[in-house]
């Protein structure tokens, strides 16, 4: 089968992400995006290394997860008193939760940010598992980060807190649910727990799953967050690659068709209907993603349309922005960014990732 990408678009999304990845293992978002710059996600950093695992590539994601253990080993007091009092009913607010972004050097930087959110510590969780079944790397020296990041997450998956996109942290996300799942069943997984905290984090993401399927499901298909019927792009990654739920259920051809039918159009897919940033446009990542979650389903040609899309979103210099800014949701929205930030972000190591990871799938 010849390859689903231009190899030498292939080849930059390698040479973006390497050559920008820090000595640590940190990855930048964007290296020249205002916002950005300084920061490593454990969302977007754990999607990164998975993209290269998938792609063949062995040391830069083993990296990315020794930094970040040395990150959660740097802050082990902080979640330990953060565990203590939600196990008394007294939780810490949000502000003193783990925040979503850090800077390179793990610190937590002085920026303003809508931080608290507990998606990525269950992705990076799942990543490393998924890297650790590819390429055989023994999981033993993350064993203590895993662990205090369970117990993180078992303290506190009910409360609400920003989602992917870092908005609305008064609700309680699917997308963000989905994560933890994935990452409580991949610490198992990894056999890395004792039996005790492997036994509670098993029954967590079961406690957690169940949650999903009776307060996040509308229907038939997934939902936004809890209490809202609307339908949001990152639900997607549930079926594929996360595999929180079966790609082939009558659950993911609801939620699929609904992120088609709201969200998607000619192969771009939008976050949401109601988004703004930049004027709301389509994010290749997320294209990929709904491929991913196609493809899982044997639905080749699907997946193939929805990269085909993505890659054809490269600028002459073969960089992928964050999101292309035709047949925006909201025009009157996309100066203010512009304004406040800059140019969209470009390239973005996400969407490279995100290129890697699906022609991997396809090829």
């Amino acid at each position: 089968m010849p390859p689903a990408v231009d190899p030498a678009l292939l080849t930059r999304s390698r040479d973006v992400i390497l050559s920008l990845q820090l000595p640590n293992g940190a990855f930048p978002a964007s290296p020249t995006f205002s916002a950005y710059q300084g920061y490593c996600w454990f969302r977007d950093g754990a999607f990164i290394a998975d993209g290269l695992s998938a792609d063949g590539s062995v040391d830069s994601p083993t990296a990315f997860f020794s930094w970040c253990a040395t990150v959660l080993d740097r802050y082990t007091p902080q979640i330990e008193e953060i565990i203590a009092r939600a196990g008394a009913g007294d939780p810490v607010p949000g502000s003193q939760m783990l925040p979503a972004r850090y800077t390179f050097d793990g610190g937590l930087g002085a920026d303003d940010w809508t931080d608290f959110q507990l998606d990525g510590y269950g992705t990076w969780i799942w990543a490393l598992d998924e890297h650790v079944r590819r390429h055989g790397v023994d999981p033993s020296p993350f064993a203590a980060a895993v662990a205090i990041t369970v117990r993180y997450l078992l303290s506190s998956w009910q409360r609400s807190c920003y989602d992917w996109w870092e908005e609305h942290a008064e609700q309680v996300h699917v997308s963000t649910l989905g994560c933890i799942v994935a990452g409580l069943r991949s610490a198992v997984s990894l056999g890395v727990l004792d039996d005790v905290l492997a036994s509670r984090a098993a029954q967590g993401a079961d406690d957690v799953l169940a949650f999903i399927l009776e307060r996040g499901v509308h229907d038939g298909r997934l939902v936004k967050w809890i209490g809202n019927p609307d339908v949001d792009a990152s639900l997607s990654a549930l079926f594929a690659p996360l595999r929180v739920f079966d790609p082939a259920s009558d659950l993911a051809t609801e939620t699929l068709a609904a992120i088609g039918r709201d969200l998607e159009v000619d192969g771009g897919v939008y976050r949401f209907r109601a988004d703004t940033f930049f004027g709301g446009g389509r994010w290749p990542l997320l294209s990929c993603f709904k491929g991913l979650a196609h493809a899982a389903r044997g639905e080749r040609d699907e997946a193939q349309r929805l990269l085909a899309w993505a890659v054809a979103q490269a600028t002459d210099t073969l960089d992928l922005p964050e999101q292309v800014s035709d047949r925006l949701l909201d025009p009157s929205m996309e100066e203010y960014w512009i304004n406040r930030w800059g140019p969209v972000a470009t390239p973005l190591l996400w969407s490279h990732a995100m290129v890697l990871r699906l022609n991997a799938e396809l090829s």
